[in-house]
């Protein structure tokens, strides 16, 4: 059997198209105002909206004076000397039974946003949550030749710990969203890896770009957050140990996006 049609036999979605394209858009970066162009046929066009370019070269943050970085541990240290003497320790009944095991009800998809903490927003203490976080909280196709660590997380929460519900959350203003939409077909990659990971969400985009074609781009975006967890609903049932559950009713899949600006939570059932 060849390489290309072991593949094939291994994963039960298609791999989404693998033209190389670029990120446009820099993750969760805002988009910079309008400057004038030196064309004077570009300069009679309105300047469309879109987010920051990115350079096909490495960038790096200007180095950091050791000073600062000793503050950075210890605000680390300060944060959980907090954490013991406030919660962990006057919680007793909550983090003894937790030294035998965990039985949690829930398992997470949330993006790896600081700016978004699933625990936090939805109120689940240590021990309710089996989470999993990555750019734009994406659950790809099941496939055994690719995306191993979602794979092994969801099978290890499903058969193992037995949650009764998988829930994934999108958010507002999401940069790996923005650079999913973002992408131009046959440009060079930017990132080693981003590109090729949002691109999970082409099938998200393209229904998207479909369906609201005259949108401006950050309406599309906002549309896009939740398609793309429709997406990654779908893609949970390519898991056999998913569907089964969902079959036999003892799992549930629930969608849902969390709008940091406006402090809402929508939640709700594929």
């Amino acid at each position: 059997m060849s390489t290309a049609a072991a593949a094939q036999s291994w994963c039960f979605a298609t791999v989404t198209p693998r033209s190389r394209a670029t990120v446009v858009a820099s993750l969760a970066s805002p988009s910079p105002s309008s400057s004038s162009s030196s064309s004077s046929n570009s300069s009679n066009l309105p300047a469309p909206f879109r987010p920051r370019l990115i350079r096909n070269t490495p960038v790096f943050a200007a180095p950091v004076a050791p000073a600062a970085m000793d503050a950075a541990v210890d605000r680390l240290k300060d944060g959980f000397a907090k954490f013991k003497t406030e919660f962990y320790d006057k919680k007793p009944e909550l983090f003894e039974p937790l030294k035998a095991g965990q039985a949690p009800k829930y398992m997470v998809f949330s993006c790896a946003d600081s700016r978004v903490c699933p625990s936090v927003t939805m109120g689940l203490e240590p021990g309710e949550a089996f989470t999993v976080r990555n750019i734009a909280n994406m659950v790809p196709a099941y496939c055994k030749i690719k995306h191993a660590g979602v794979g092994s997380a969801i099978e290890y929460a499903v058969c193992a710990l037995k949650v009764e519900l998988i829930v994934v959350i999108g958010h507002s203003r999401c940069g790996g969203i923005k650079a999913l939409l973002s992408l131009q077909d046959g440009a060079p990659d930017s990132f080693h890896f981003v590109e090729d990971w949002v691109r999970t969400g082409f099938p998200a985009k393209k229904k998207v770009q479909t369906e609201h074609a005259a949108l401006p781009f950050d309406d599309q975006c906002a549309i896009l957050e939740k398609e793309a967890v429709n997406q990654s609903l779908e893609n949970l049932k390519t898991y056999p140990f998913v569907k089964e559950g969902v079959a036999n009713g003892t799992l549930k899949l629930v969608g849902g996006h969390y709008d940091f600006v406006s402090g809402n939570l929508e939640l709700w059932e594929p």
